[in-house]
């Protein structure tokens, strides 16, 4: 598979859209991404989770810090409210581009 392209090829998502928020939670530690598809955040900060990989990327959620938008590895997320309880499982898009 090209990762370039796309992280996986499923996604969990609180509606068929992908745009409702699953659960917010506080970063553990600081996290710089890699390129322009991930979202940088401090410790502390509060993380809002809009969807989780699953297949080959499942440590990589996506969600927004502030106005940032982006994936970041859910194991520095520490969940502190759930939005939603239902999951449905979607096939992902092409994942965010680098310009």
């Amino acid at each position: 598979t090209d990762l370039g392209r796309r992280f996986a090829d499923r996604k969990r998502c609180a509606d068929p859209e992908c745009s409702m928020l699953m659960c917010r939670g506080k970063a553990m530690q600081d996290f710089e991404g890699p390129d322009c598809r991930f979202v940088s955040f401090k410790k502390g900060e509060a993380v809002y989770v809009y969807y989780k990989l699953i297949g080959e990327s499942t440590e990589l959620w996506a969600g927004s810090v502030g106005s940032d938008f982006g994936y970041f590895p859910k194991d520095l997320l520490e969940i502190n409210y759930n939005y939603s309880n239902e999951e449905l499982e979607l096939p992902t898009d092409v994942s965010l581009i680098c310009y």
